[in-house]
């Protein structure tokens, strides 16, 4: 976490600066990731070979998180695209702060938090707009609170409350294209339909906080 003998003014400062992404790792399918650091734009394709998954290469304490997002076209059901936060995937006591489109209703959203691996937290967002027809812009702002905004309106707030649970391991900031029609027996996204395949989601505009940036070899 963050020095806490920081000024509260020097503290929020630090959770609001940002600076473009510029490295990230593929975990998995590297062939459907395309990363441009010149350009801060990043492309993930789900097709015949599955999906894949990038993230940053080092974790993050708190602060500010975005990036402009054009979700794919076409009948996507069965599809989860997203970006968000985790300590660590795969990691059963994570941390995590989401972001996740559902595939079978593009003009929603639905954002969660997760600390020590529990979850349970779900909202859902009417977006106004399908996520597919442009770019629009989701925020990540995790600091005292937590925040979640798209296009600059706040859709979710959540305050630090003494005795509950709340995201403070640092993180990696994540995104991903996968098959997830498996869950709920197809009722969180709707069956894998493959019609309009090759489904392709595209990030720019990555920002990731400054100056707070942990090693990322930690597995904790």
């Amino acid at each position: 976490m963050a020095d806490p003998a920081l000024h509260p003014e020097t503290r929020l400062q630090q959770q609001q600066q940002t600076q473009p992404l510029k490295r990230i790792a593929i975990d998995y399918n590297p062939g459907a990731c395309t990363h441009c650091p010149d350009s801060n734009t990043i492309t993930l394709t789900f097709d015949h070979r599955g999906g894949a998954r990038w993230r940053s290469t080092t974790r993050f304490p708190y602060g500010t998180f975005s990036s402009l997002i054009q979700c794919p076209k076409g009948n996507t059901s069965g599809l989860n695209f997203n970006v968000y936060l985790s300590s660590l995937e795969g990691n059963k006591s994570q941390d995590e702060i989401d972001f996740e489109f559902l595939g079978n209703d593009k003009t929603i959203v639905q954002t969660n938090y997760y600390t020590t691996g529990n979850g349970n937290r779900e909202q859902i967002h009417d977006l106004g707009f399908d996520c597919s027809d442009g770019f629009h812009e989701y925020i990540i702002k995790w600091g005292p609170n937590l925040e979640w905004l798209i296009d600059g309106n706040l859709v979710r707030r959540e305050e630090r409350k003494e005795g509950e649970g709340f995201p403070e391991k640092p993180m990696f900031l994540y995104a991903s294209v996968w098959d997830a029609s498996h869950i709920e027996e197809g009722r969180w996204t709707g069956p894998y339909v493959r019609c309009d395949a090759p489904y392709v989601c595209l990030y720019k505009d990555i920002h990731v906080p400054v100056g707070t940036a942990m090693d990322g070899s930690s597995d904790s």
